[in-house]
């Protein structure tokens, strides 16, 4: 079998069969193809898509091209949390300690940024000394012992989606349906979870722009769910503004520290809600959707998510004195601020704008080996809804140089529209 004829099928947008999506996932996780050759069968998909069939086999492949967990030694009741991304998206810092307060195992290995959206990997490693890189016996020993684990994509689980989604990264193919939806399910396949919670996002600032694009995605990721015989569920979540009022790595490990705390956004909270009670409901333990929604918040109110989160970070090497004390992770050098120049009401905050206005800061990757900065971001004060005053301060751009600054800062004017309308907001689209 020859790359260059797999690369060739796929370019005229024919089917590739599973014996030549399985040799081109082995040869390129041993590095017998390179990345030029992945980047090209990669674009071909990226254009031409993939069949049903092509991307079950896609998505076993990719599973199987290292380690499949088996955790039911531990619990056959555990629950893993996706999002497909965004900006801001500081979702599961706070969702899986939830759960894990609540008596539900959770285990999660989590990816770093790809494009415009954050990575939770990231995020976590901006927590000084925190091992996202632990061995698989010390996440199953966590996960025995807290009831929690978050930790990067290893080398062994899912080593070929490591590769291709680092690689999607830099080649402008981080939009494929049929690749993200493999991309997902391989590693939730792998990580041995018996339930899946799947945060959909669409909007500006997520891979699906629109909700019939999310709603395919979400349908294609469920019916891969019930042939690996993994209970599903996809909550299609917006994202045409960024999530919270943080954007940036410690900026967002900040506020999800703050969240769990109790000092929840509105926006945050809404998400956080219903896709814990979601988690709950599929781990079998807590039947009753409305129930959970007011039990996700008791165990918040009571201290034991936080203190669930605090162990966590213990655990696994981290410096808890930062999450006792958010304030203690080191600033970026330049905090700007972007100063309203109108009147009026936020119409619109563009996420798709941010999330490129942070590349520019160095707050993600443009090339696969690229080093984020955590410090960098933005900390948003007006959102879509709010009043606003000629002379407000509409956020601030946390920066490493001053021309970095002022370069985001004419982004961020471009990101908002103000204008006159009040714009009703609604974070939970629909559930499937």
């Amino acid at each position: 079998m020859n790359i260059l004829d797999i690369i060739e099928k796929k370019k005229v947008a024919k089917e590739l069969t599973s014996e030549e999506i399985n040799y081109f996932i082995e040869a390129y996780t041993k590095n017998e193809i390179t990345d030029y050759q992945a980047a090209a069968l990669i674009m071909a998909i990226c254009i031409n898509g993939m069949t049903q069939d092509e991307i079950l086999a896609l998505t076993i492949a990719m599973a199987k091209s290292g380690d499949v967990l088996d955790l039911s030694d531990i619990s056959n009741h555990i629950v893993d949390k996706h999002s497909t991304g965004g900006v801001g998206d500081k979702i599961t810092l706070i969702v899986m300690p939830i759960i894990a307060a609540l008596g539900i195992p959770v285990a999660k290995m989590s990816g770093r940024g790809l494009g415009i959206t954050g990575g939770t990997a990231d995020k976590l490693e901006s927590i000084p000394g925190y091992n996202i890189n632990i061995s698989i016996d010390e996440f199953k020993q966590n996960i025995k012992d807290i009831g929690i684990s978050l930790i990067s994509q290893t080398l062994n689980l899912a080593p070929a989606d490591k590769k291709i989604y680092a690689l999607r990264d830099t080649i402008a193919c981080t939009n494929s349906t049929p690749l993200i939806a493999s991309s997902i399910m391989s590693k939730k396949i792998a990580a041995g979870a018996d339930a899946i919670v799947l945060d959909v996002t669409c909007g500006s600032g997520a891979f699906m722009p629109n909700k019939e694009q999310a709603k395919k995605l979400a349908t294609l990721m469920s019916k891969i769910g019930v042939w690996a015989n993994r209970k599903t569920i996809c909550v299609i979540t917006n994202m045409d503004e960024p999530l919270g009022f943080a954007v940036g790595n410690t900026l967002e490990v900040a506020e999800a520290v703050n969240a769990l705390k109790g000092k929840m956004p509105d926006d945050v909270k809404e998400v956080v809600v219903e896709l814990a009670a979601q988690m709950m409901y599929l781990s079998g333990k807590y039947p009753k959707i409305a129930e959970n929604r007011i039990k996700v918040m008791e165990v918040i109110e009571n201290g034991k998510a936080f203190e669930k989160f605090r162990e966590l970070v213990e655990r696994q090497g981290g410096d808890v004195s930062f999450i006792d004390d958010p304030s203690k992770f080191e600033k970026a050098p330049i905090i700007t601020p972007v100063i309203a120049e109108e009147d009026g009401v936020v119409e619109k905050l563009d996420a798709g704008m941010v999330g490129k206005a942070g590349l520019g800061l160095g707050m993600g990757r443009q090339n696969k080996d690229d080093e984020i900065d955590p410090r960098v971001g933005m900390i948003f004060n007006k959102k879509i809804g709010d009043d606003v005053k000629k002379g407000d301060i509409l956020a601030y751009v946390h920066a490493n140089t001053p021309e970095s600054a002022n370069n985001c800062v004419e982004e961020i004017k471009k990101a908002y529209v103000i204008g006159y309308r009040r714009i009703s907001k609604k974070n939970i689209i629909e559930i499937i």
